[in-house]
């Protein structure tokens, strides 16, 4: 028995190991999760949490571009060209922060980008037609970078499911853990279409979205890898 513990001990520091530095983790046939049991342990509702944030925040910029760009602070007729220029760096998001994360880490990765993410969407709430922020190569830099930290979190949530639970019960695991996608990008876009009926402005739904991601950056700092318990016998 204490054989079998210290080894998988030993497979659970080099795989919580090799996570943090963005490499394959070590096959390990105990740490394959069912859904029950994924639905068991904390990460599963902190990564959750952080997607539907991350998710959320990009949708909603999504959804409101053409009409964020139309706002008479800004005035910018031509709001498909950012809905253009968005969807580009969405696609290139995903390859950016696949190959970053190998690099530096999966969760350095989310960090990093949660951390931009608030960024960008702060200085929307800056943006008029009086500053640079509002000008068009600004607005389109802008929407470009806000795309491809969206993007990026549809190529890093599945490598960290994958990471945390396995390869067994990927597909329903991750389908559980893409519900964030979904519930984030209702919720936020629904705030950000309220508030503007109600103040005739977003910055309010910019700075809920900046605080949430903010909070994601700060949970992937505390969010370790999930293992399961060990069981020992008595001698």
């Amino acid at each position: 028995e204490y054989g079998d513990a210290g080894r998988l001990k030993k497979e659970a520091m080099a795989r919580e190991k090799a996570i943090a530095e963005g490499k394959p983790a070590p096959a390990s046939k105990k740490e394959e999760y069912t859904p029950k049991e994924m639905l068991g342990t904390v990460q599963f509702y902190m990564l959750w949490f952080m997607y539907a944030c991350g998710a959320g925040a990009g949708l909603m910029i999504i959804s409101k571009l053409a009409a964020i760009a139309a706002q008479p602070k800004i005035d910018i007729s031509l709001g498909f060209v950012l809905v253009a220029v968005l969807a580009v760096g969405n696609g290139g998001g995903r390859i950016v922060a696949g190959m970053l994360s190998d690099k530096i880490g999966r969760k350095a990765t989310m960090f990093t980008c949660f951390v931009l993410q608030a960024v960008l969407i702060f200085l929307l709430s800056r943006a008029s037609g009086e500053n640079a922020l509002g000008s068009i190569p600004a607005m389109a830099i802008i929407s470009t970078l806000i795309g491809a930290n969206y993007g990026a979190n549809l190529a890093l949530f599945p490598s960290i499911t994958k990471d945390y639970y396995g390869l067994k019960n990927f597909g329903v695991n991750y389908g559980l853990v893409f519900t964030a996608w979904g519930v984030g990008g209702f919720m936020l876009a629904k705030l950000a279409g309220a508030m503007y009926v109600r103040h005739q402005t977003f910055a309010i739904a910019y700075y809920g979205a900046s605080a949430l991601l903010i909070l994601a950056a700060i949970m992937t700092i505390l969010v370790k890898a999930p293992h399961h318990k060990l069981e020992t016998t008595e001698a």
